[in-house]
């Protein structure tokens, strides 16, 4: 594979944006296999965006030939109160991430917030944080603190929150990282890295970001931020499909889903066929009655968009066609991913 088809690979759904593409096209040129990573917080159950989306865009980095972590941010989780701060308890659910990416991800590589902190070659680790501090105002850090789910209007932020913006800057550094990977939530830190590395004469990673799945219901809006606050969500588990739901919950949560006639926009159906159906199967088979148009299949997703546009798709046969091609695909990592009663209890108890 050369460069350009790697670029074409790390470009395909979900990817939204490669901040750049001309850097991602010679990184590939000097280097065949260089560092990726994605940092996520561990706490709730893994879904549809959080393992299966975004393990299809792991993939393509690792087919790509790049050096892909997953880097678990057991420290920025404490940080953030998730699974309640309780130290044991994030340990024990980052085992269940950890299993959960091996499985559908082969090749990746995982890696802890601890693992990093402790090594011995990173021991000026503490220190190079509060140099790239210096480069940070405490406006801009506040601002920053979306990518964390929270906001700079809230009342109550202990200072602790303050340091996670500039941790996660320096992991990408100590992890000695290319590319940065991540959803579009995450943009905010990637810029504010790009901007600031060069003032410590550090490496300044590629940023590729992928569209977040929208959740179930309803979008709140059009705004970048509305739709990162109506993204697939492991707290509105209405709105999202957990991959440990039964066939029958992910058949019931679609019937219910919001896919409104012609609205292609933040449409959760078309998106989770753009994302994930089209990414394992090479045609979509709508299977209806005659009175109603017949069996009709679509090759590629400008196919499906552009059909349910022009109303020549209605939403109750979409409904049931992404039902029925993503069960298999969900059932699949359900079944190598069996859950352990007690992780199960923890995550729904600090919920």
């Amino acid at each position: 594979m050369d460069p350009t088809e790697k670029v074409e690979l790390i470009k395909r759904p979900p990817t939204e944006e490669t901040v750049t593409e001309e850097e991602l096209l010679e990184l590939f040129k000097t280097n065949s296999n260089p560092k990726c990573y994605i940092g996520l917080e561990v706490s709730g159950f893994l879904h549809l965006g959080s393992l299966i989306s975004t393990g299809y865009k792991i993939n393509d980095f690792i087919k790509a030939g790049v050096n892909y972590t997953v880097f678990l941010a057991d420290w920025h989780t404490l940080i953030n109160d998730k699974l309640g701060g309780d130290w044991e308890k994030i340990s024990k659910v980052s085992k269940y991430y950890q299993d959960a990416f091996k499985a559908f991800c082969p090749g990746v590589h995982i890696k802890t917030g601890s693992e990093l902190y402790s090594e011995e070659k990173n021991r000026e680790y503490w220190k190079d944080l509060v140099r790239f501090t210096k480069h940070m105002s405490l406006a801009r850090t506040m601002r920053t603190l979306t990518i964390m789910g929270r906001s700079e209007q809230e009342e109550k932020i202990d200072l602790a929150k303050l340091l996670y913006p500039p941790m996660q800057a320096v992991d990408i550094h100590y992890l000695d990282l290319d590319i940065v990977h991540a959803g579009m939530d995450q943009r905010k830190i990637h810029m504010l890295v790009r901007e600031n590395f060069p003032k410590m004469n550090w490496k300044v990673p590629v940023a590729v970001h992928h569209k977040l799945l929208p959740g179930l219901t309803q979008p709140t809006g059009t705004s970048t931020e509305a739709q990162m606050l109506s993204k697939m969500s492991k707290t509105n588990p209405n709105s999202t499909i957990f991959i440990h739901d039964s066939d029958e919950e992910i058949k019931s949560k679609i019937n219910k889903a919001w896919c409104e006639e012609k609205i292609i926009e933040n449409n959760p159906l078309l998106e989770i066929s753009k994302q994930i159906i089209f990414n394992e199967y090479d045609e979509m088979q709508v299977e209806r009655p005659e009175k109603f148009g017949g069996n009709v299949s679509y090759s590629d997703y400008s196919q499906l968009e552009s059909a349910f546009a022009k109303k020549e798709l209605h939403p109750t046969d979409l409904k049931q066609t992404v039902a029925k091609l993503l069960i298999p695909i969900v059932s699949k990592i359900r079944d190598k991913l069996a859950l352990d009663p007690e992780i199960s209890e923890i995550i729904k108890n600090c919920v």
